[in-house]
């Protein structure tokens, strides 16, 4: 909307109290993200216009969301950037050379949008070192996607900064866009607050009859008010000087108000018209790119008639009153006025300066086929997804589909622009571009890749093993045209039925490995990827005795493979969660899973993968759970969590589930457990049903809840999955033999004893060790007992040490053997409470006091008042990291380190960083 002085705002008292208060926060030193939202004409730009004039002493930067079909990646971010790029050269490298691909001014690898948004992030912390910013964003429901993204990711990270970002939705187009974020709801003006305004504009009293019509139909809309009473004075909206001085009542407002403003285009000249549809049909605004166009149409720009009308302001940019104005012109406009403007335009528009541009007037421009349109939009397309700008790119695509004469051709971009648009997140419009391509010739090449992006979708949509044989399928393909895309795909199907969850059957993980072996796919490229499918392939076709070693191999080429490329890297990176899943479950290797995950979480941050850190991070919490740290898993499951909800994801529970089974918090576990068991029935996942009943055993043993857990540790193992069935037995075995039913006992001690004997590790050994002592007696059990805690501390599983003393403690205070019972109760007693797990501990306790053994209770340290942020950064800190780079480490700005670590240092009641180490050590050592 066009910036004008501003009085006090009718009736939005509240409204800009919220807005003041946001400004004296952001001038006291804070961080403040507000969303303003409401439908078109509510006055949603006025308060932003009005946060602008109130906001002294600070650096104000504005992005304008344009209503368009053209999607410029990148174009509103560098509108917000654009007085801070003299920042750039002082960004860390990643994100320097990240934000220099995104805006164009150099050529890399494609920037993950995410460490975009932490160059952005540190950008405007670094700017505000001087002076507060204050970011506003109008309309920001017509932002470029990528840079809407960017800027939501950018707000969800403000904690600490000096910097405030308020954005205008309009609804109900933009509701589901910046959700979550604090919210100011714009309604209609109080009847009140209407009529003052309306008697404002026409500048006398109006009889209470015909104002309060006047409000009613508006709705209180203030742009309606103002509108339909322009130009009118008292008397004629009293008395009426024809039929069209009274508003339209049919229609919603918005659509009342984009009719008037068309309206009065008919009574401007020919040439002005003209003008105005150019400057519609240029969402940037470029003046001088108008007059050039213009001149292309032999118009001589004359945009007096219009200003007077109200109806736009020729500036740099132009810009319209509202952008209702722009749609009624636009839209009013015969297609072969448009498509004159649009040759105008291309014609205007530098060829070298702004290819993208031109591509895009040109092809809005054609009347037909053309190859040449098509040509240069497919060229813009591989130059947005260079950028990153992948919605772009699948928008480019999907016209240059439309202006393609040729089948060949036509086909094969339309299966890019359905490849684009499902890695945009936008499934049914790939599911749309699949069809038209199916509909056209395709090489065999081709095909496979259509047949791929279905089965994704369809896998995206439901975790239920459909997907699989339409990956097969694919595979095969891809092996017929021999492409090193066959073995990748033969590894995605038995990853989409293993995380559906079923082995057996004609769908299942077993026929999909076996496929894959008799397939002969050349190799992949990657001597890890193709060493980890023959392991995999292994496993679940000739059984764990095979597979193991083989996965060992596959082990070393994937801690060690050279990854020389971002593309390289994101590869790994997919193949990690099947590494992972085969050496947790079948190797029962914990230094693996610590390996593999650690270079996950590594390789995440260094190349910014924000979509795959969050499932890094909870592999990595989950090695710590196991090493009984469950302060350093906590901070990985935060941050995980914390990075999943600013990019948009939805949190990974399993890791805080896992925790708090291991914690005793039934509580926080009972609620997450029930909606998950809903979606694996809902979605047909059916590892989530074996990964709820190891959850479970987990959980109701600790609490000594026997009954339940023998109940859920036998979901876990009936399940026909492939994971989860080894750990579920371990609880099964315990809750078993606590309930008195041996024969189930020593049924899932023979298939413990199958499944580990190939691991040949300390946790396989370990397990199977303690599961023989529960049922066993005498000498046998005494050295089965020891045999366990001896195998598990090999193995590095410190809470299962923990748990194996609690167990042979337990068998001990029973043989009445109470001195040695105290030594490994106390033990267990110690190891569980500074976990802590609190379940396991108070069964410690119970059972010492048993004994007769006097227990106190455990001190609390200091630093188990850090939250897991806190801990993460003083742990980082004090290792010698910088502020710079612990934000760059965990995808925060430097000054939310400083403010985070001034709440440890309170906490912690040290003064400085150089007490850090001391403190912190002496809080694990306790």
């Amino acid at each position: 909307m066009i910036a004008s002085p501003l009085p006090a705002l009718v009736g939005r008292q509240r409204e800009c109290t919220a807005l003041d208060d946001l400004l004296a926060g952001l001038q006291a030193g804070g961080s403040r993200v507000m969303v303003v939202r409401g439908e078109a004409g509510i006055g949603k730009s006025v308060l932003l216009e009005y946060t602008a004039a109130r906001a002294s002493r600070v650096q104000v930067t504005w992005a304008r969301g344009v209503e368009a079909d053209m999607e410029l990646p990148y174009a509103s971010l560098h509108q917000v950037c654009a007085p801070f790029l003299d920042g750039v050269e002082e960004l860390p490298q990643p994100q320097r050379d990240a934000l220099r691909v995104a805006f164009g001014t150099a050529v890399g690898d494609p920037p993950d949008r995410f460490l975009v948004g932490l160059a952005v992030l540190t950008l405007l912390t670094r700017a505000s070192e001087t002076r507060p910013v204050l970011v506003l964003v109008d309309d920001a429901q017509w932002l470029d996607q990528v840079s809407l993204q960017t800027l939501e990711f950018v707000a969800r990270r403000l904690l600490a900064e000096q910097v405030a970002m308020v954005f205008a939705v309009r609804d109900p187009e933009g509701q589901s866009a910046l959700a979550g974020l604090p919210a100011l709801q714009l309604r209609g003006l109080d009847a009140a607050s209407a009529g003052e305004l309306l008697e404002g504009a026409v500048g006398g009293r109006l009889e209470e009859r015909v104002r309060d019509r006047f409000v009613a139909e508006t709705h209180g809309n203030p742009l309606a008010l103002l509108e339909f009473s322009r130009g009118r004075s008292a008397a004629e909206l009293a008395y009426g000087a024809d039929a069209s001085s009274a508003p339209v009542v049919q229609g919603p407002v918005a659509s009342r108000v984009e009719r008037d403003f068309a309206g009065r285009l008919g009574a401007l000249p020919a040439a002005t018209r003209t003008l105005l549809l150019i400057a519609a049909a240029e969402p940037v605004g470029d003046v001088r790119l108008l007059i050039r166009a213009a001149a292309s149409l032999g118009i001589t720009p004359d945009a007096a008639p219009a200003k007077a009308a109200g109806l736009i302001e020729f500036g740099e940019p132009v810009r319209f009153r509202h952008p209702l104005v722009r749609s009624a012109v636009y839209h009013g406009a015969e297609p072969e006025d448009r498509r004159a403007v649009h040759r105008a335009l291309a014609e205007a528009t530098d060829p070298l300066l702004d290819p993208d541009r031109r591509a895009w007037h040109a092809a809005q421009a054609a009347d037909g086929p053309d190859e040449e349109v098509a040509g240069g939009l497919e060229q813009a397309a591989d130059r947005a997804r260079q950028r990153g700008g992948i919605a772009a790119e699948a928008v480019l695509l999907e016209r240059a589909v439309e202006v393609t004469p040729d089948p060949w051709p036509r086909g094969r971009r339309a299966l890019a622009a359905a490849e684009a648009h499902f890695s945009a997140a936008a499934p049914e419009r790939a599911t749309e571009l699949a069809a038209v391509a199916d509909l056209y010739p395709l090489s065999v090449l081709d095909r496979a890749r259509l047949a791929r992006l279905r089965a994704r979708i369809l896998f995206a949509r439901s975790r239920s093993d459909e997907a699989a044989p339409l990956l097969l399928n694919a595979a095969a393909q891809f092996t017929a045209a021999g492409s090193p895309l066959a073995r990748e795909t033969y590894l995605e199907a038995i990853s989409a039925t293993i995380f559906a969850g079923r082995v057996h059957g004609p769908t299942g993980a077993r026929a999909a490995a076996i496929a894959a072996r008799a397939s002969g796919a050349p190799s992949s490229g990657s001597k890890a990827a193709d060493a980890l499918l023959d392991g995999v392939a292994a496993l679940l076709a000739d059984g764990p005795e095979t597979a193991v070693p083989a996965l060992r191999e596959a082990l070393d080429l994937l801690e060690h493979e050279e990854l020389r490329t971002r593309e390289a890297t994101v590869r790994w990176l997919l193949l990690a969660p099947v590494a992972l899943e085969s050496f947790i479950h079948w190797a029962w290797d914990l230094h693996a899973w610590d390996t593999l995950s650690t270079r996950a979480v590594r390789l995440a941050r260094d190349v910014g993968a924000l979509g795959s850190l969050p499932p890094a991070l909870i592999y990595a919490g989950g090695v710590h759970i196991h090493y009984g740290d469950f302060a350093e898993a906590d901070r990985m499951i935060d941050e995980a969590d914390a990075i999943a909800t600013a990019t948009g994801h939805a949190p990974h529970k399993y890791a805080t589930l896992v925790l708090a089974a291991w914690r005793g918090e039934a509580d926080v576990a009972a609620g997450i457990i029930e909606e998950a068991r809903e979606r694996a029935v809902q979605r047909g996942e059916v590892s989530l049903l074996g990964a709820m009943g190891y959850i479970q055993g987990v959980l109701f043993n600790g609490l000594a809840r026997y009954e339940e857990a023998l109940e859920a540790a036998r979901t876990g193992i009936e399940h026909d999955g492939f994971n989860f069935t080894g750990l579920s037995l371990v609880e099964h075995v315990e809750a078993a033999t606590r309930c008195g039913e041996l024969d189930q006992a020593r049924a899932s001690l023979a298939r413990l004893t199958e499944l580990t004997r190939a691991a040949d590790s300390g946790w396989a050994r370990g397990a199977r060790a303690r599961s023989e002592a529960l049922l066993a007696d005498g000498e046998a059990a005494d050295r089965l007992y020891r045999t366990a805690i001896e195998e598990f501390g090999r193995g590095g599983v410190v809470v299962e040490v923990a748990r194996t003393h609690l167990l042979y403690g337990e068998w001990l205070r029973r043989a009445q053997r109470r001195a040695q019972a105290r030594e490994h109760l106390r033990t267990a007693y110690d190891m569980f409470g500074a976990m802590p797990a609190h379940a396991f501990a108070e069964r410690a306790r119970r059972e010492l006091i048993a004994t007769g053994e006097q227990v106190t209770a455990r001190e609390t340290t200091p630093a188990n008042a850090l939250t897991p942020q806190e801990s993460q950064v003083a742990a980082l800190a004090a290792d010698g990291m910088t502020n710079a780079r612990i934000g760059a480490e965990l995808f925060i700005s430097p000054h939310t380190v400083e403010w985070h670590l001034r709440k440890v240092y309170v906490k912690l009641g040290i003064s400085s960083r150089r007490a850090l180490p001391d403190v912190l050590d002496i809080a694990r050592a306790r």
